[in-house]
């Protein structure tokens, strides 16, 4: 792979992370500020001009040279170390605790909470029957009442924007509706040890270390060997340094909705006061257009509103193809693969290893119930599921590919994953003893 200007001038430059972070935060910072002081049709104004501020972010050159660079060096590790050592995916062990990656953190931080929580038994009564957002509140009641408040608003201010389904910003974010968390919680004070999160960054970690020393003493008995674990070494640390912030520009994207969301929140509730709608959720139902124009008018025709409500019930039914073209055409496909076992469930390899466990099929993420050692079976995964991948072993999704959330988290956590495997949900049963083969690209049901 040629060394093109921007990737020499990033390869000696770990700080460029830290300072496109930065920036990042304090744009949002000043986003949250500003918008304080704008209302009814100079709030969409604001919002419109914020979404172009956006826009730069996220397709920012450098911001994106970052993430090419890693994902270039991932896929050149991959092809030279089979060519040369005959080893598949060993990028994968690589990616595992890497620096900078805010949906692995979100992860291990929850186990943190659960760390905080521990040592109090009245807490973790309360928790076990809590149904009200408001337990927050009440927490203070208990022998460490206050620690567990102060842990959980400390990871709800990091990450409260952040659910399943994040890009939709109608979608119930955990700042909104804390009790999601607490099975989590709960499950990470049962299923696993104190200090569980330091440990199990410090293990990726030191496996990624050995994996890289192992590889270049290997290369350097090849014939030009010196030169190979040199420009190896150059691709291990690009990946080391810059694949972690594959995942910021989205937080960054979701910090912002959440933002727009809860001023259009206060928007909706004078429209409520006013009695011009019902319930403040009637604004999901209309475009960012049409509920300016209602801001403005005061006015709203409803029809729109309970046929557009009787619509989304009866496309939640649908299932989505896997392909579409833009003229509707629909492409369906399979995997073509050779000597696999004959009942073999084929998908993408997207973390290597194998894993034996006890499959969980799981669609809600506020229904999980994990035991260590399980493996989660489900149809899509978004940064909102990742807490739960520090219970488990292994991943098997019916959606996805190399690059989306689930396969970069499962890698940096070291699971074998395997994704976009058609019906999985419907092929494998809950509680059946399944083995995910991640390097292949396939599942046995045992």
């Amino acid at each position: 792979m040629p060394s093109s200007g921007f990737q020499a001038q990033i390869d000696h430059d770990p700080t460029i992370i830290s300072d496109l972070i930065k920036s990042s935060q304090t744009s949002i910072e000043e986003l949250k500020h500003n918008i304080q002081t704008k209302s009814r049709s100079d709030l969409f104004d604001f919002i419109l001009e914020d979404i172009q501020q956006l826009t730069k972010i996220l397709f920012d050159p450098q911001s994106l040279g970052v993430i090419i660079a890693a994902m270039d060096a991932s896929t050149w590790i991959n092809e030279k170390m089979n060519k040369w050592l005959g080893e598949k995916n060993v990028a994968d062990t690589l990616s595992q605790s890497v620096p900078n990656n805010i949906t692995s953190e979100m992860g291990l931080d929850l186990l943190d909470v659960a760390d905080v929580i521990r040592p109090y038994p009245e807490v973790i009564h309360y928790l076990q029957h809590v149904r009200d957002d408001n337990f927050l509140d009440e927490l203070v009641k208990f022998e460490g009442g206050q620690e567990t408040q102060d842990a959980i608003i400390a990871y709800l201010n990091k990450y409260g924007m952040r659910c399943a389904g994040e890009i939709d910003i109608t979608k119930t974010r955990w700042r909104e509706k804390p009790t999601t968390l607490v099975p989590m919680i709960l499950n990470h004070i049962k299923e696993s040890e104190p200090g569980s999160g330091n440990r199990k960054f410090e293990q990726g970690r030191q496996e990624a270390l050995k994996k890289e020393q192992e590889i270049l003493d290997r290369l350097k008995k090849l014939p030009d060997g010196k030169q190979k674990a040199k420009e190896t070494k150059r691709m291990i640390d690009l990946i080391r340094n810059f694949i972690g912030y594959r995942e910021y520009p989205k937080y960054g994207m979701i910090n912002r909705y959440f933002v727009y969301k809860q001023a259009l929140l206060k928007e909706a509730e004078q429209l409520v006061q006013a009695n011009v709608i019902h319930e403040k959720e009637d604004i999901y139902y209309l475009t960012f257009e049409e509920l300016r124009e209602v801001v403005i008018t005061n006015k709203v025709d409803y029809q729109i509103i309970s046929k557009r409500k009787d619509e989304y019930k009866l496309y939640e039914k649908l299932t989505p193809p896997r392909v579409i073209t833009s003229d509707g055409e629909i492409i369906t496909g399979k995997y073509k693969r050779e000597n696999l076992p004959a009942e073999a469930i084929v998908g993408l390899p997207v973390s290597s290893g194998v894993i034996e466990g006890r499959a969980r099929v799981i669609l809600n993420m506020e229904e999980a119930d994990l035991e260590e050692g399980d493996i989660l079976v489900t149809s899509f995964t978004d940064p909102g599921w990742t807490p739960l991948f520090v219970s488990i072993k292994g991943l098997v999704t019916e959606v996805g590919g190399l690059m989306t959330h689930g396969a970069v988290i499962a890698r940096e956590y070291g699971l074998p994953a395997v994704v976009g495997v058609d019906h999985a949900t419907k092929l494998i049963k809950d509680g059946q003893r399944i083995r995910v083969h991640g390097t292949e690209g396939y599942i046995e049901i045992l």
